[in-house]
C-alpha cells in the first residue's frame, strides 16, 4: 500500500470528519464490515433483554445480563490481547468471529425452539461476550497496518463515530420490528439480522493478508506465548509508560465519577414526570459523540494530543454536571450531548496515544487492557451513581460526580505532565 497523499483541507472540510482512510482498500472493507456487523449487534442487544424481562418479568434478571457480559470480558479482554500480540492477528478475528456468530446463532436457535431458559440465556451471552473480548482487542491492534500513523487518529475517528451512529440507529431499527410484530416473532427476526449481517464483518476480515506477530527483541525464549505471563508482561509495560498509564487513569476518573446513565430513570421520573424522557436521556451521550464525530476533522491535525485529551475529559466532567443542573428536558439533553462530544475527542485521542505510542508487539495487550477500561469504568460508575444516589438523591450523585471528574483529572495532569506534555509524533511511514 503507498502512503495517502495529504492536501491541506480548506473551509468546511477542516472541520468534516477525516474520510482519507476510506482510500486505503483493506481499511476500507474492515470498516464497512465492522459497520455493517456493528449495526446488526444492535438488534440482538436490543432483543436478549426484551426476551429476557419476557421470561422473568423482573428487572433483577435484566440486570444480570450485565453481569454474564462484563465477567468474561474482564478475563478474556486482557486474554485476548496477549494472544493478539502472540499469534496472526488475522486468524485470532477469524476464530473469535466464528465463535461470535455461533453464539448469535444459538440465541437465534433458543427463540425459535421456545426454551424459554434465563439461565441457558445467560449462558448464550457470557459467550457471546468472550468472544467479543478476544477479537475486539485484536480488531483495534490491527489498525496501525491497515493505514499510515498519521491517518490513524482519523481511521479511530471513524470507528468511534460509526459505532455512535450505530448505537443510536440500531436500536430504533430493532424497536420497530418489536413495534410490527409480537414478541415471539420479533425476537427470531432479530437475531436473524444480526447473524446475517455479521457475514459483512467475515468477508472483510477473510480478505485481510496474514498480521503476524512482529519479533521481540527482548523475547529470549522463542515466540510469545499467550498466556499468564504475557499478560502481567502487558501490564510491566504500561507502568513503564506514564503517558499511556495517565491516559486509562483519566479515562476512569471519567466514567467512574461522573457517568450518569444510572441515574437516568430516576430523573426523568421526578424532574421531568415524564418516564417517556428517559429514552432521549439515553440517547443523548450518542448522539453528541455521533455529531462530535461527524466534525472531527481537526482532530487528525492536533499535535499536542496530551493536552487535548485532558481538556476534553475535564470538558466530559463539566457537562455532565450542568446537565444535571438542568431543569428543561431539552438543555439536559443539549449538554449530555456535548458531554457526548467530548467523550468522543478524548477517546479517538487516547486510543490514538495508545497506538502510535506502543510498539506493535504490546498492542494486543494494551488494547486488551483498553477494553476492560472501556467496558468496566462505565459499569463502575453505574453502581458509584446508584450508591450514591441512594444515599443522597440523584441529583447531587449527578452533579458532585461530574464536578469530582473534572477537578480529580486536573489535579492527576498537573501532579504527572508527561501526558500534558505528549505530542503526536510526525511519521509518515506506509503500511503494507
Amino acid at each position: 500500500m503507498t502512503g495517502v497523499q495529504e492536501a491541506r483541507p480548506r473551509g468546511a472540510r477542516r472541520w468534516a470528519i477525516d474520510l482519507r482512510p476510506l482510500r486505503v482498500p483493506a481499511y476500507r472493507r474492515v470498516w464497512f464490515g465492522n459497520s455493517v456487523a456493528m449495526f446488526g449487534f444492535q438488534f440482538t442487544a436490543v432483543a436478549v433483554p426484551v426476551e429476557m424481562f419476557g421470561l422473568t418479568k423482573g428487572s433483577f434478571w435484566v440486570g444480570l445480563l450485565g453481569v454474564a457480559g462484563f465477567l468474561p470480558l474482564l478475563v478474556f479482554g486482557l486474554w485476548g490481547g496477549a494472544v493478539a500480540d502472540a499469534r496472526d492477528r488475522r486468524r485470532v478475528l477469524l476464530g473469535g468471529g466464528v465463535l461470535l456468530w455461533a453464539s448469535t446463532v444459538a440465541l437465534l436457535a433458543h427463540a425459535l425452539l421456545g426454551l424459554g431458559s434465563p439461565l441457558l440465556l445467560l449462558l448464550l451471552v457470557a459467550l457471546q461476550s468472550t468472544a467479543f473480548a478476544i477479537t475486539s482487542p485484536t480488531r483495534s491492534a490491527i489498525l496501525p497496518r491497515l493505514v499510515p500513523d498519521e491517518l490513524v487518529p482519523a481511521a479511530s475517528t471513524l470507528n468511534f463515530t460509526t459505532f455512535t451512529a450505530t448505537s443510536v440507529f440500531g436500536p430504533l431499527a430493532a424497536g420497530l420490528i418489536f413495534a410490527i410484530w409480537r414478541t415471539d416473532v420479533g425476537l427470531p427476526i432479530a437475531y436473524a439480522v444480526d447473524a446475517v449481517l455479521f457475514g459483512a464483518s467475515f468477508w472483510a476480515t477473510w480478505r485481510l493478508p496474514a498480521m503476524p506477530p512482529e519479533p521481540d527483541p527482548a523475547a529470549e525464549n522463542g515466540p510469545r506465548r499467550a498466556g499468564l505471563s504475557s499478560v502481567i508482561d502487558g501490564f510491566r509495560y504500561l507502568a513503564t509508560t506514564p503517558v499511556l498509564l495517565l491516559s486509562f487513569g483519566v479515562d476512569l476518573i471519567a466514567m467512574i465519577l461522573a457517568m450518569p446513565r444510572a441515574l437516568f430513570p430516576e430523573i426523568a421520573t421526578e424532574r421531568f414526570g415524564n418516564p417517556a424522557a428517559v429514552g432521549w436521556l439515553y440517547s443523548a451521550i450518542a448522539i453528541g459523540s455521533m455529531i462530535g464525530g461527524l466534525t472531527s476533522g481537526w482532530i487528525g491535525r492536533l499535535r499536542r494530543q496530551g493536552l487535548g485529551l485532558v481538556l476534553a475529559v475535564v470538558g466530559w466532567g463539566v457537562a455532565i454536571a450542568a446537565a444535571g443542573l438542568a431543569r428543561q428536558l431539552w438543555l439536559m439533553i443539549a449538554l449530555l450531548a456535548v458531554a457526548g462530544a467530548a467523550d468522543l475527542v478524548s477517546s479517538v485521542l487516547r486510543q490514538s496515544m495508545l497506538l502510535i505510542y506502543a510498539p506493535d508487539r504490546m498492542r494486543g495487550r494494551l488494547q486488551g487492557v483498553n477494553t476492560v477500561v472501556v467496558a468496566g469504568g462505565p459499569r463502575l460508575g453505574d453502581l458509584r451513581a446508584g450508591t450514591m444516589a441512594a444515599g443522597f438523591g440523584g441529583g447531587v450523585a449527578w452533579v458532585a460526580g461530574g464536578l469530582a471528574s473534572a477537578v480529580l483529572v486536573v489535579v492527576l495532569a498537573a501532579a504527572f505532565p508527561a501526558l500534558l506534555r505528549y505530542r503526536a509524533a510526525a511519521s509518515s511511514g506506509d503500511r503494507t
